[in-house]
């Protein structure tokens, strides 16, 4: 059967990491079919403070046929294992959200189960030493999987990216380009709307040139020239939840441990970001103005950088929430245009991704097929409200008495789905994954224990072990991941290896 009405032209409107990062992957893997042009003007700045991801762009980076090594001079890269969380559970306490999987599967149920019945009597290690992400990260080594390995904790290894968004999104333009997408320099003044749907046409530029196209994608940022600007979509606000509402970012000199994670600092009134480049460390302070003021909060943050600040604290404004629709008519919304949730898990540029993902999947023709949207928005919300549980649970199991912040942030109202998930967590020791979600199990099992929420049971199915056998085997598991760890190379000596950029000057 031939398809017919096929999409003839495709319009993404603004660059920065969320419109490249479209261009350069509709363009790979719609092979040069659909006419892609990108419009965007030098002189509206970008966000572009993204700059930790999750694993899953390593998969997108395949995808376009990206070169780890090339790209991570490119992009100054180091490469990241987890992040550590500093006074989350109490004051002075730290523990690390790791990559990839804890312990080895043990019999008839999950490891962290005959772990959990092992701590109870004191015969267990703490949780991290049974994850060689969280192991090597704390010994600052790094390395991929080598080659032959099987049956290993090295099969294990799961790494994301730190970066520089600026210069990810200068790669990704170079590659799109390539690969023939069309950039336009200039701002739109004006916007079209056919009469009879009110789908987008066309917009127009100041100079007056008029731009046509039959799908439209908005990578606007936090304006949403389109899908609220022009559609009036609506605004879903989480504040309620997610009360942090600022941030101020600055870079600094580098510190002299090269660590292979991001840190995040919790302070009086939100926390601190810490990100390793080869070429800078990226900071900033997500707070909220309700308990702290910008003064105060730009103190706090330069009081904690690892040396010099190499610029002024830029100031950021956000609300956190989500559009009542991603997609509305012939308009795509992907990155802060579709909505916003703070980077404490470094989700943005995957939220990026999973939309380009979703987009290939649901691509429409010129009859925009209503069902067919109704169920990508769908898919969407249920990523952005299963992403926004896992991001309120980290604020709201807090023990700190140190401040109003986060006493308030202990006692507010939750959803229900998050509540679901912690009372089953707290009644038998277990974490419910639904529907495939963003973050796994052990994503879920290591902010819920590192933040001492408590448990009262574990599966009755780990009695069917003795207490010998099972502390027999995470000893073996332990030990063998130490000895992993300790032949794994310095983070610092890999990259300096393997993808060291030419250095620059600061």
């Amino acid at each position: 059967m031939q398809q017919a009405n096929l999409i003839r032209s495709i319009v993404i409107v603004g660059g920065g990491t969320a419109g490249w990062m479209t261009a350069a992957a509709l363009a790979t893997i719609l092979k040069g079919r659909y006419p892609i042009q990108l419009i965007e003007s030098d002189e509206i700045g970008i966000v572009g403070v993204g700059e930790a991801t999750i694993p899953m762009i390593q998969r997108f980076n395949k995808v376009l046929g990206i070169d780890e090594a090339e790209f991570m001079r490119e992009t100054m890269g180091s490469f990241k294992l987890g992040i550590e969380f500093v006074n989350w559970g109490r004051q002075g306490e730290r523990y690390m959200h790791g990559f990839g999987k804890i312990g080895q599967d043990l019999w008839t149920t999950r490891f962290d189960q005959y772990w959990r019945k092992m701590r109870q009597l004191g015969k267990a290690a703490p949780l991290e030493n049974y994850s060689i992400t969280r192991m090597a990260a704390l010994a600052n080594k790094f390395m991929p999987t080598p080659d032959g390995v099987q049956n290993s904790p090295f099969n294990d290894i799961a790494y994301a990216y730190h970066f520089d968004a600026s210069l990810y999104a200068k790669y990704l333009r170079k590659l799109a380009e390539q690969r023939g997408v069309v950039r336009t320099e200039g701002k739109i003044n004006q916007v079209s709307q056919r009469p009879i749907d009110e789908h987008v046409d066309a917009v127009v530029l100041e100079n007056g040139k008029r731009i046509e196209g039959d799908l439209f994608i908005d990578c606007s940022g936090f304006r949403g020239l389109l899908i609220e600007q022009t559609l009036h979509t609506g605004f879903e606000d989480w504040t309620h939840w997610l009360p942090c509402d600022r941030a101020l970012a600055v870079p600094c000199a580098s510190a002299f441990t090269f660590t292979p994670y991001t840190r995040s600092t919790a302070h009086q009134a939100g926390w601190q970001w810490r990100i390793p480049l080869q070429h800078r460390t990226g900071n900033g302070h997500v707070y909220c103005s309700q308990y702290i003021s910008d003064d105060e909060a730009a103190s706090v943050l330069l009081a904690h950088l690892d040396g010099k600040a190499l610029a002024d604290p830029r100031p950021i404004r956000f609300t956190t929430g989500m559009r009542q629709k991603a997609w509305n008519k012939n308009v795509v919304a992907i990155g802060l245009s579709s909505g916003f949730l703070e980077p404490l898990e470094s989700t943005s540029i995957h939220l990026i991704q999973n939309t380009i993902s979703q987009l290939v999947e649901f691509f429409p023709n010129q009859s925009f097929n209503p069902t067919q949207i109704a169920e990508f928005n769908r898919q969407n919300r249920f990523q952005m409200e299963r992403l926004r549980d896992f991001i309120i649970l980290h604020y709201h199991v807090n023990q700190r008495d140190d401040s109003a912040f986060w006493q308030a942030c202990a006692h507010m109202a939750i959803p229900d789905t998050l509540q679901h998930k912690i009372d089953l967590y707290k009644t038998t020791g277990r974490v419910l994954r639904v529907d495939n979600e963003l973050f796994a199990e052990d994503g879920w099992l290591q902010v819920m224990e590192g933040q001492n929420l408590p448990t009262e049971s574990y599966h009755p199915l780990v009695d069917l072990q003795s207490e010998n056998s099972i502390h027999e085997y995470l000893e073996s598991v332990r030990e063998v991941i130490a000895k992993c760890v300790s032949v794994m190379p310095d983070h610092a000596d890999f990259i300096a290896q393997h993808c060291a950029a030419p250095k620059m000057n600061m």
